[in-house]
């Protein structure tokens, strides 16, 4: 029996690797590309050789002293004849725009907006019919989830945070109406926006803050230095944004939910195991007892709090709070 669609297939990934090539600054490393197409070292020679062969007066070979390897990529400017956007990659630019305005926010919608507008200008040639395609798309296409916090945040604070963060700069501000003088370390991206930073004379923990809850953001005179503090490392700890003690969670769901959770991402650091009943054990380890329980009430009887003890009993009080405050008249 001879492949399916042999030539096509290698077709794809030729010129996928060609965008690639382009897209990054300093080219792709054979590494790159066997990590990319998830294919052999080999693989990945003869599918550079296919393309330094064709286009060898216009392919740069870069050697990187650092990583110690060998980067090839285009001229800059080559392959903007060849790359195409489809209605539907547009579409869903447009849509993601909408949710952030939707979500309330602003800046990523207006850069949204921007980089939709900056598409279109580099596909003029088939503008018409590409937004003729992407309406419809956009007339047949929604979001389902409608229930969500919307908060206003002024575009010219974020601006003036951001300066500070990339300067290591503190801002003074108002916070619920009270003064502070914050080191901002970073911005997470929920149902609301966090910035996390180290407030002056509170000691050197980073903190979890509202920003809306933000009123006159300036930016301050004295720098700061943030040490090895990763925003990545930082917010994997919790469950959710805000930060305490990691506790070691485990989970029992019903059989009649396990398709979904199998399929679903709890936490970074979880293990999922389906057990011979068919229910389904979840464990990780995380802090943010609260944002955990809240999540667990839309598994509602599914769930059962295995472990810690502590967790289970707030749990509990707080299913039980819940239930008396609704039977009262």
């Amino acid at each position: 029996m001879t492949e399916k669609n042999p030539r096509y297939a290698r077709t794809t990934d030729i010129l996928e690797l060609l965008i690639l090539m382009q897209a990054r600054i300093q080219g792709v490393s054979l590494n790159d590309i066997m990590m990319h197409f998830s294919v052999s070292r080999r693989t990945a020679e003869r599918m550079r050789d296919s393309i330094t062969d064709i286009f060898c007066t216009q392919v740069e070979e870069i050697y990187n002293p650092h990583s110690r390897e060998k980067y090839w990529g285009f001229t800059r400017g080559f392959m903007n004849e060849i790359i195409n956007f489809t209605p539907e990659e547009l579409a869903n630019l447009e849509k993601l725009k909408e949710l952030q305005e939707k979500q309330g926010f602003k800046d990523k919608e207006q850069t949204l907006e921007q980089t939709i507008n900056k598409i279109k200008a580099l596909s003029r040639k088939n503008i018409n019919k590409i937004e003729n395609s992407i309406e419809i798309l956009l007339q047949t296409e929604g979001f389902a989830v409608k229930q969500m916090p919307k908060f206003k945040i002024d575009i010219n604070m974020l601006d003036t945070i951001r300066q500070a963060m990339k300067t290591n700069r503190q801002i003074t501000a108002k916070y619920i109406e009270r003064p502070v003088v914050l080191s901002p370390y970073g911005l997470i991206y929920g149902e609301k926006i966090y910035l996390i930073g180290v407030e002056e004379d509170k000691g050197n923990a980073p903190f979890c803050y509202l920003l809306h809850k933000f009123d006159d953001v300036k930016l301050a005179d004295k720098t700061f230095d943030k040490g090895a503090f990763n925003l990545d490392e930082y917010s994997k700890k919790s469950f959710g944004v805000y930060q305490g003690e990691c506790i070691d969670v485990k989970l029992l769901f019903s059989k009649d939910v396990a398709e979904d959770v199998l399929n679903y991402n709890f936490h970074n650091t979880q293990k999922v195991k389906q057990n011979e009943d068919g229910t389904v054990t979840v464990k990780f380890k995380a802090s943010g007892e609260y944002e955990i329980m809240w999540h667990l009430f839309k598994w509602g009887s599914d769930v059962k709090v295995v472990s810690p003890v502590s967790l289970k009993k707030q749990y509990i009080e707080l299913l039980e709070n819940t239930l008396n405050t609704q039977k009262k008249k």
